[in-house]
């Protein structure tokens, strides 16, 4: 069984803990998730299923869209309303203050991952340290926030919709806002409403569910291979081609031109399909599609990143 099915996460439950479900529910060998979602946080996870897990790498490179509420007010060792309260505040900000603050915040930054995240370092997970009472410094990285969109203000909170690049924790957003307008805040409630092309309207959510009715859901709701990065352009083979990428083959430009090739560039990343119908590998151009024909007959062409047994 091969494929994407995107879970619905509610509150409390890891991602970890989601995966491990939906693996006991279809009793298969290899899953994970996209990205990580918070205990508290709710929403858009993807889970990828055996063959699909060698994708992960490229689908957690996706942007995300949230809907976010900021507890204006209180400042937490989390940064959300999950940890313990360090400093509490009446806020003292108008309408339009929030505003600016909010979008002061987006376009390209340097981003800390809060203290009790996910996040490697040395080895260990960020909160790993922090539980030990080990305080690790974990480097900055540039995140971009392409969009913020307050959809309301009832104070202390404000709820508003963002949409951002890979890697970016809205907790650590929640508390930069706060800090511009001098009173702290915090996160207190986060749904993830899309993660790249998988949206909200198409996850499923498992709650109440016996064993064999999540095993019927999840079957009728999985995303084969072939339909994964919709995005990337596209070579599709035959099947003696097929067979030979998938036993080690790095195609050079003679033989790609039998196929129909799109547009493309050096460096392009490209879905090599079997029929329209079957993922047979993830690959790189090494050279633009119009000079395959003059690149020399044996010269190799494409470079495989992943090959898929689907």
């Amino acid at each position: 069984m091969n494929g994407v099915v995107v879970i619905d996460k509610p509150s409390g439950p890891t991602s970890r803990d989601v995966v491990e479900e939906v693996k006991q529910a279809l009793g298969v060998r290899k899953a994970g998730h996209t990205g990580t979602l918070d205990p508290l946080a709710t929403g858009v996870l993807p889970v990828c299923i055996d063959e699909a897990t060698k994708l992960v790498q490229f689908l957690a490179l996706d942007s995300k869209e949230y809907r976010a509420t900021l507890l204006l007010g209180v400042r937490t060792d989390t940064l959300d309303t999950e940890g313990i309260v360090l400093i509490r505040e009446e806020p003292r900000v108008t309408r339009e203050q929030v505003e600016a603050a909010l979008n002061s915040l987006t376009g390209r930054r340097k981003q800390v991952p809060p203290r009790y995240s996910a996040v490697k370092v040395r080895g260990k997970a960020l909160y790993d340290w922090t539980r030990r009472g080990i305080d690790v410094e974990a480097p900055a990285r540039e995140v971009e926030i392409y969009d913020i969109r307050i959809e309301e203000i009832h104070l202390p909170e404000v709820t508003f919709a963002v949409s951002c690049s890979k890697g970016a924790y809205i907790r650590s957003l929640c508390a930069d806002a706060g800090e511009t307008l001098g009173c702290g805040g915090c996160m207190s409630a986060l749904r993830r409403t899309r993660s790249g092309n998988f949206r909200e309207e198409a996850a499923v959510t498992l709650e109440g569910l016996t064993g064999e009715e999540k095993r019927e859901r999840l079957a009728a709701h999985l995303l084969p291979l072939a339909e994964l990065l919709p995005d990337l352009a596209v070579i599709d083979v035959d099947l003696p081609l097929a067979e030979r990428l998938r036993n080690g083959y790095q195609p050079d430009g003679e033989v790609l031109t039998r196929y129909h090739i799109p547009f493309l560039v050096a460096g392009d990343v490209i879905k090599i399909t079997l029929h329209d119908k079957h993922l047979i590998a993830i690959a790189r151009m090494l050279c633009a599609s119009d000079e395959l024909s003059s690149r020399g007959e044996k010269r190799q062409a494409v470079k495989i990143l992943r090959v898929l047994n689907d």
